[in-house]
């Protein structure tokens, strides 16, 4: 059996641009956003790895793509083998019991008429695992794992009575009741206080070792993937530019792209200066993306080539496991 969890590969996705009545007049030709436009990566079991990037560089995309929760326009999606592409809504009905995720705002994910307790468990009702006490015996018992506690007076409070980091450890919560192999946590600690940030990411890390858990990290913040990554993918614009290790990424970044949004991390030293140089510009749109390598119109490093040819990720010399989409760094 492989290691591999999920393996990701040539996956795409292209919506379609809404024209309006004259504009469709005007012109017949169809228009795309490139959300996510040609990538291939795995997850390894009991691996946190992450996805990192700008916004609009298609981590949200990717994610929900792996739960199916949108159709891919092309590539496969194997879960343990299994292409996820080629199942019915049934079978796909299904083998969400195994995959779950956790959305960044925890508010608009949750039913504002429904009780914490209610939704925490309301997957066991869907599934058939369990009702009645039996479900509110279960339900207590993750809420008190997740820190919601006083778990019996909690269990009976709307929404809007919890407070940010409460609301987040119910989605948590509700994410694990199934016990998952896989969960998408999309910016899972944006929305709460700076306070609370390092015990959800504690408490993340706990649950994976408790529940065997694979992660797919999604974040555009550099210093918290630092925290809790094992290997990390960098995206831009619907691409993975760079991909490795914590340790061959942070401490060896090759792409242009992955060394400007090191820089960018703020360290607690009032005198530090930047010296590594700003990327121009402001990211393209997905619908007309660049020609050659997607980064080149803000690359302080671009050459003729670049503005060309299509780099693919290759391994970096002389460090295994290390891959990046670099014509500079392929042709040193």
């Amino acid at each position: 059996m492989t290691d591999n969890l999920i393996e990701v590969r040539g996956l795409k996705k292209w919506f379609p641009v809404q024209k309006s009545f004259v504009e469709r007049l005007v012109t017949r030709r169809q228009q795309f956003v490139h959300a996510v436009d040609g990538v291939d990566f795995e997850i390894r079991r009991g691996e946190v790895f992450g996805l990192a990037g700008e916004s609009g560089s298609g981590k949200t995309t990717t994610g929900r793509l792996i739960l199916r929760l949108v159709e891919p326009t092309e590539g496969s999606i194997l879960f343990e083998g299994v292409d996820l592409a080629a199942l019915s809504d049934e079978e796909m009905r299904r083998m969400r019991q195994r995959m779950q995720a956790i959305f960044q705002d925890p508010f608009a994910s949750m039913n504002p008429r429904m009780k914490c307790g209610d939704a925490i468990g309301h997957s066991l009702e869907i599934f058939g695992v369990a009702r009645g006490e039996e479900k509110r015996r279960r339900v207590l018992e993750m809420m008190e794992r997740v820190g919601l506690t006083p778990a019996s007076i909690l269990y009976d409070k709307y929404p809007h009575q919890l407070s940010g980091g409460q609301r987040q450890r119910a989605i948590i919560a509700r994410a694990l009741m199934l016990h998952p192999d896989l969960v998408v946590a999309d910016e899972p600690i944006a929305n709460v206080d700076v306070s609370v940030r390092a015990l959800l990411l504690q408490l993340m890390l706990q649950l994976k070792q408790d529940f065997n858990l694979a992660y797919l990290f999604i974040t555009h913040d550099l210093a918290t993937a630092k925290y809790i990554c094992d290997r990390i993918a960098i995206m831009y614009l619907g691409l993975i530019c760079e991909m490795g290790t914590l340790e061959q990424v942070y401490r060896n970044p090759q792409h242009p792209y992955t060394q400007a949004l090191l820089a960018a991390v703020p360290v607690p030293d009032p005198h530090a200066r930047r010296t590594a140089p700003l990327p121009k510009g402001e990211i393209p749109s997905p619908i007309n993306p660049p020609p050659g390598c997607r980064f080149h119109p803000r690359c302080p490093f671009a050459e003729e080539v670049c503005s060309q040819e299509l780099p693919h990720l290759r391994p970096v010399p002389g460090d295994e496991g290390h891959l990046v989409a670099c014509h500079r760094i392929h042709r040193a």
